[in-house]
């Protein structure tokens, strides 16, 4: 099968498209015909060896794709070859840069008629991980007011949706007058431009936005100096979540930011959850039907073949992109 390969950690010149022999359904698991694959920062950090649990090259990354079930092994009963599934973590390290992938049968998740598969193969990581943020660890209400981090990124424009779906209001930060004009147009209700007030002047503004009280729910996609940001950011009896750090930067902290607010920190990492029991399928349902439906829209940017999928690293880092960069592996 044709797949993308790191024979070597480094920057996105090491994804080299190539052969390799075809993978085979064990026990509990199904074989799955990739169609699509979501491109995520846990890939670039897979490439680059920064990512916990990628294993040594050689490798294929990937770890979110939608596609049509080839087989199954034996043991699985509740999926069928020929349906169309969209699918978490596969198991060779983790493997959806490649025209078929092994995928353990907990993971895989029907996908209704109505959703096409290049949108469903962008619900498995960041959508999920906005939906279980917001749903379940902050536990939304229409009675909030939400700030949302990088909220142009696929996470990010995933989490306005969600909050402003829960009746929240929605306070959108992006980088550029651009990305924050674009996820105004997602449902936030405000929106702040953090390259026109940095550092400090974002705390400040987010708090002019708040009348001064903070907001309720700060999600924190951003890690690094961001998130000493937001624990200033919250309000009283606050919830602040954070589920990354792409800036890859140490995070200095005044815990007088937060206790004498009575604050709640959270912390989020999908696939730590899934180890200790979480199964995700219930909510990837629930997002799908909800997609489906046109109650939330998947904002797919960029679509381009698994054989550049250079380019869509690369396009990734620069952070050009506004929502989605999917994989076009094959035809369904």
């Amino acid at each position: 099968m044709r797949a993308v390969r790191i024979d070597e950690f480094g920057g996105p010149e090491v994804l080299v498209p190539t052969e390799v022999p075809d993978p085979v359904a064990g026990p509990g698991q199904v074989l799955l015909r990739v169609v699509a694959a979501g491109v995520n920062r846990a890939d670039a950090l897979v490439r680059a060896g920064r990512y916990h649990r990628a294993g040594r090259p050689p490798l294929i990354p990937g770890v979110e794709a939608a596609g049509v079930v080839a087989a199954v092994g034996e043991g699985v009963t509740d999926i069928e070859v020929g349906q169309r599934v969209m699918a978490l973590d596969g198991v060779n390290a983790p493997g959806f840069y490649a025209e078929l992938a092994v995928v353990p049968a907990r993971q895989v998740t029907v996908v209704p008629d109505g959703l096409e598969l290049t949108e469903a193969a962008a619900l498995p990581v960041a959508w999920l991980s906005a939906w279980y943020c917001l749903r379940h660890l902050a536990k939304v209400t229409k009675d909030d007011t939400v700030v949302v981090k990088a909220a142009a990124s696929g996470v990010g424009s995933a989490a306005v949706q969600i909050a402003a779906g829960a009746g929240a209001r929605v306070v959108a930060l992006a980088g550029s007058p651009d990305k924050t004009a674009w996820a105004a147009g997602f449902g936030a209700h405000d929106t702040l431009d953090t390259s026109a007030h940095p550092g400090d002047a974002e705390v400040e503004e987010v708090l002019r936005l708040t009348g001064g009280r903070g907001a309720d729910v700060v999600l924190d996609t951003v890690g690094g100096p961001a998130f000493g940001r937001s624990l200033r950011e919250v309000g009283h009896g606050g919830r602040v979540v954070a589920l990354a750090n792409v800036a890859l930067e140490p995070s200095t902290i005044d815990t007088r930011d937060f206790y004498p607010k009575n604050a709640a920190v959270l912390g989020f990492q999908l696939t730590n959850l899934q180890i200790h029991g979480y199964d995700p399928r219930e909510d990837l349902r629930e997002l799908a039907r909800r997609v489906a439906a046109g109650t939330y829209r998947v904002p797919v940017e960029t679509v381009v073949p698994l054989d550049q999928a250079r380019a869509a690293h690369e396009r990734l880092e620069r952070r050009d992109n506004r929502g989605k960069i999917v994989l076009a592996v094959q035809e369904k």
